[in-house]
């Protein structure tokens, strides 16, 4: 970064400074200055597996800017390395970066058409950008090369949910729980729910999550995302009483309680 963008961005934090001098509201959002680089530049004589092992370092230290360069350093070597170009584009993800983490994504199939990770990564790209058929079909053919993939299904259930084909979603959900019941717990602070477009589909969301986990005898899971789905408004929270997968969950206990401590938006 240049001197001159760094003194405007100095200056900027000064006047910005003086002019909440004297406020006691604590309630204010600070711009901080874009990400910069910290690490020292790859070096011309390191192999290609050192730099992306030094990428990798920096990448899990969220120093994204500088994991690029090693990476890009590192396929400067090795410019048909599928997995690297992956790791790539995963970074560019990071950095919201979406047209240049396609391409690197796209690069990577390219040079490994049985890279599962980068054609469900793809399919992800294509998510974000709500392009939901072109989804489905990279995380379909993900999943024909990695079968086993909780986070695959997951994925796909997210996109035909998006879509508003509530049954293939529910299918593929299905499957994620069945491989993995934890699935949703580790994406839950910025994955499926937090890129829906609605409050109404994300209480509709729980829902269905509610209802797959009483399906699949887990009581627990299943009134942690019912409680959600209450929390969130779902206004078809009545349908607990008719649903076949809730029969077992109505007779316990805290299906009661939980039901009878609603919050006050949701009717009666």
């Amino acid at each position: 970064m240049s001197r001159r963008v760094i003194f405007c961005l100095l200056t900027l934090c000064l006047f910005a400074a003086r002019s909440l001098r004297g406020q006691s509201n604590s309630e204010m959002v600070q711009v901080i200055p874009p990400p910069m680089r910290q690490a020292t530049p790859p070096l011309a004589s390191s192999s290609a597996q050192e730099l992306e092992s030094r990428g990798d370092d920096l990448r899990a230290q969220k120093d994204y800017l500088d994991a690029l360069d090693y990476y890009r350093a590192a396929l400067a070597k090795n410019p048909k390395d599928g997995p690297l170009c992956n790791k790539t584009g995963i970074t560019e993800l990071m950095l919201q970066r979406y047209r240049d983490a396609r391409k690197d994504f796209e690069r990577a199939i390219r040079a490994d058409r049985q890279l599962a990770d980068a054609r469900n990564n793809l399919g992800v790209i294509f998510y974000l950008e709500k392009k939901y058929k072109r989804a489905i079909s990279d995380y379909e053919a993900a999943i024909k090369l990695q079968p086993e993939s909780a986070s695959y299904y997951s994925n796909l259930g997210a996109a035909y949910f998006s879509r508003k084909e509530f049954e293939e979603a529910t299918r593929a959900y299905s499957q994620a729980v069945r491989l993995d019941p934890t699935v949703f717990e580790r994406t839950s602070h910025n994955g499926i729910a937090a890129q829906m477009s609605s409050p109404e589909d994300r209480a509709h969301f729980q829902y269905v999550l509610a209802r797959l986990f009483a399906k699949e005898g887990d009581s627990d899971r299943s009134l942690q995302y019912l409680k959600r789905a209450m929390e969130e408004g779902y206004k078809g929270i009545d349908a607990v009483y008719k649903d076949p997968e809730f029969e077992k969950l109505r007779s316990d206990v805290r299906f009661t309680q939980l039901m009878a401590a609603r919050p006050p938006g949701i009717p009666e």
